[in-house]
């Protein structure tokens, strides 16, 4: 998959375009690009999802903006998973945000892409003070030599699919409802790291893995999947993970922390890249007297995480 970044003066060959923040990369925005992948085989060209960088919320109101689903990183993995052929990131600050919506169209898409088919969500804004919307697209079409359509919403069990209703799934602990909205388990990626080694002096080894959130969406003590601990072609490991902000031994305002005990592991893994998969919540984080009362909630919570584990049905570790 190809990755390029900034506006080109002009595009080396025409392309099928879906555009939005692909955040998740959730069943609405699948819906989107099995269209976009329909349009580039019809067309015999190219498949290009234009994202931006920052997200415009997090580029209007940073302290206000929801907490992203997916690292650009996890994003572009997701996308090329789907068989995206070029993804186009475009960096939104200030200088793009005042660009008209027509402009938009004829400067951006038309010379720069070279739109030629274009899909849009059903809700899509663009330009200067958000004046362009499907209507227009659908305008200058014909002058502008694109076909154009929109995507009307998603839906599952009743519930409108977005990124918005997965955070909503994933901070009320109920991972079994984000992932039937994502089409797949929700996950954070990120390499492991030396932290503090309490879990070790507690007797329970922990991998930190380094979250590029700055938020994470959800929070808790969880049964976990991981990959990549074994290497690229070892399988799963089953474990128990703490994501938050360890109130029992870090000062009020510490910066949230993925740690992840793995069943029957005793390997070294610094510095390899993991991905966690979030299956079940067992709680919530907490804070305990002492580390002798931490430690029993640990060997607690690696109980329970064991038992959801035998009575789940969830898939044999590989």
């Amino acid at each position: 998959m190809r990755v390029t970044r900034g506006i080109p003066a002009a595009a080396k060959s025409p392309v099928a375009l879906t555009i939005g923040n692909f955040d998740g990369v959730h069943l609405g925005h699948r819906a989107m690009l099995d269209e976009l992948a329909r349009a580039s085989k019809r067309l015999g060209v190219p498949s290009c999802v234009m994202i931006f960088e920052p997200q415009p919320r997090e580029f209007f109101a940073p302290d206000k903006a929801p907490t992203r689903l997916t690292s650009l990183r996890e994003k572009l993995e997701q996308l090329e998973a789907c068989g995206v052929n070029h993804v186009h990131v475009c960096r939104f600050n200030y200088a793009f945000a005042q660009i008209a919506a027509h402009d938009f169209i004829e400067r951006v898409l038309v010379r720069g892409l070279g739109v030629r088919w274009l899909q849009v969500g059903d809700d899509f804004r663009f330009g200067s003070r958000r004046a362009g919307d499907f209507v227009m697209l659908k305008q200058e079409a014909p002058r502008l030599g694109y076909e154009v359509q929109a995507l009307p919403s998603v839906m599952v069990e009743g519930i409108r699919v977005s990124s918005t209703a997965v955070r909503d799934a994933l901070a009320a602990g109920d991972c079994a409802r984000a992932a039937r909205l994502l089409g797949r388990t929700y996950s954070i990626s990120g390499r492991v790291v030396r932290g503090d080694q309490l879990g070790r002096k507690l007797g329970y080894p922990t991998a930190n893995v380094h979250m590029k959130h700055n938020r994470a969406p959800l929070c808790g003590i969880f049964a976990v999947e991981v990959h990549g601990a074994r290497g690229k072609s070892g399988g799963v490991v089953r474990g128990a993970a703490s994501l938050g902000v360890r109130p029992t031994v870090k000062a009020q305002g510490a910066a949230a922390v993925l740690e992840v005990y793995l069943f029957d592991f005793k390997e070294e893994i610094y510095g390899h890249p993991l991905r966690v998969d979030f299956l079940h919540k067992l709680r919530d984080e907490e804070k305990y007297a002492d580390l002798e009362t931490l430690k029993r909630q640990i060997a607690l919570d690696v109980e329970n995480a064991q038992r959801y584990f035998q009575t789940s049905g969830t898939r044999k570790t590989g």
